[in-house]
């Protein structure tokens, strides 16, 4: 047993249920915890950033409950790998403890760390906590990782039942024990402002931070769970969980999720929303696995045929990015989509889909320009699911749609936004109008657009492109692929 540890807290923003937390306080008499704010990664991003505040928020509650066990979270702002080592030194811990984090970028910065601090003669322990079955862990009979989510999942779900409930929930599922816990010195967690960022709109959402903001979110969703499937492709509906920004920074265990979703099977009134939603977070386990097993999914196509595709280029091509991401396309669906996204960092998945799918087959644009932009303002923003829903939009990942089916937007809005009543809150302008016609208001007459007050071409855009023509040019552009294996 260490005499003392030091542990580093990252995307796992809690207490309880946290694997490598509760190793260190099995193992060392004394542990001391440490969040660093990354100065190499925060100096990338915009100075309004509602997932620093978010992660600042987290972590401000975080630091109570270390002191309501007798210890203290200390702070520090700069490059991880001098900090973490710097701070093992200072404390004389033997041992420093973390929870694995697969994204390339975070591999390599664990590696440098790892390195100093075991050529301090210090151990260096790193444990699984973001997932239930991690890196290669689910493979084929072949040996070979899978590239078809179906026969994953089931292979997930059969690892799963072998292993039993209590692998997964067992006796760790618990706090630290208080005598573990330790204080060292008056670092307190700094202002935002002095992080370097200004306040967002985070406080006016609905997303409570913190360990009890994501229990009382995931309290709210469990009576509803039973209506997921139902529910939660209509993004005027309150169908999903809204737990993804609470997941992605770790205040709360996917083995919470994960266990309630296998309990909720057992009662017929919830079988089948539990179902899909545990469908849902294998997809996530899914993603995160192709990024291990395939880093090239970064900068290329998972299946290669798929980087011959000649996206648009040029100023037409700049102007319609623009107008997608700032939601000026002329199709209302799509346009209040990224009105989501701008105005609250969220945007509904089917919605994800649907202006994933537009960017890439209406507009003929580079997957990678959409995929950047989601990187950039998505709350919930997890790499691996970042690239594996662009890649399936984009038809070039794995088990992705195929290439030849393209999404019609104005059937997508008809179908999932019936009443418009989603288009309407974002689209404030197209609200006067029948619902019938905020579908596609380019189709109203003069008379309904005179009672609605608007006037298209300066109110609302007229179409950017014609979806049938767009169509026609994206099955041309992705002929190139046309019965290479592994593309239909």
């Amino acid at each position: 047993m260490y005499d003392s540890a030091l542990f580093w807290f990252r995307r796992d923003l809690r207490l309880h249920d946290n694997t490598a937390l509760l190793a260190a306080c099995r193992m060392a008499r004394r542990v001391y915890c440490v969040f660093v704010f990354d100065a190499t990664i925060l100096q990338t991003l915009p100075r309004i950033d509602r997932r620093v505040e978010f992660i600042h928020a987290c972590c401000g509650e975080l630091a109570q409950e270390v002191r309501a066990l007798g210890g203290q979270l200390l702070f520090r702002h700069g490059d991880p790998q001098q900090e973490i080592p710097a701070l093992a030194h200072t404390l004389g811990v033997q041992a420093v403890f973390a929870n694995h984090d697969i994204e390339p970028a975070a591999m390599a910065r664990d590696a440098a760390v790892a390195k100093q601090i075991q050529a301090a003669g210090r151990v260096w322990h790193s444990c699984k906590d973001q997932v239930i079955f991690e890196k290669e862990e689910i493979l084929t009979q072949a040996g070979r990782p899978y590239t078809v989510f179906t026969p994953y999942k089931n292979a997930w779900l059969k690892a799963f039942a072998q292993q039993g409930a209590d692998a997964q929930w067992g006796p760790d599922l618990q706090l630290p024990p208080p005598d573990r816990l330790q204080a060292h010195d008056a670092s307190a967690l700094p202002p935002l402002e002095a992080l370097g960022f200004a306040r967002s709109n985070l406080s006016s959402l609905e997303l409570p931070p913190g360990a009890s903001g994501a229990q009382r979110l995931l309290q709210a969703f469990l009576p509803r769970l039973g209506q997921y499937k139902a529910a939660r492709d209509f993004p005027a509906r309150k169908g999903p969980s809204y737990l993804s920004m609470h997941l992605r920074f770790g205040a709360l265990s996917i083995r919470q999720l994960v266990r309630a979703a296998w309990q909720a099977q057992q009662d017929p009134a919830q079988a089948e929303g539990a179902a899909c939603w545990l469908s849902e977070l294998i997809w996530r386990e899914f993603y995160q696995m192709i990024l291990y097993c395939f880093p090239h999914v970064l900068t290329r196509s998972f299946k290669p045929a798929f980087d011959a595709i000649q996206w648009e280029r040029g100023a037409q091509a700049d102007d319609w990015f623009a107008a997608w991401y700032e939601g000026r396309t002329g199709y209302p669906l799509v346009d209040a989509a990224m009105q989501q996204l701008n105005q609250s960092g969220y945007m509904h998945n089917r919605l994800r889909m649907v202006t994933a799918s537009f960017l890439c087959k209406d507009l003929g644009l580079d997957w990678r320009w959409g995929e950047a932009y989601f990187a950039e303002k998505l709350n919930d923003f997890e790499l691996a699911s970042n690239n594996g829903g662009w890649q399936w939009a984009a038809s070039s990942g794995c088990d992705a749609q195929p290439w030849f089916r393209i999404f019609n937007p104005w059937t997508q809005s008809e179908k999932f936004d019936a009443e418009a009543r989603f288009i309407a809150r974002y689209l404030p302008q197209l609200a006067a109008l029948p619902p019938a016609l905020r579908h596609a208001p380019q189709r109203a007459g003069a008379l309904a657009l005179q009672a609605a007050g608007l006037h298209l071409g300066q109110d609302y855009p007229y179409p950017l492109v014609e979806h049938e023509q767009a169509r026609e040019r994206t099955l041309q552009r992705y002929a190139v692929v046309k019965g290479l294996p592994g593309t239909d």
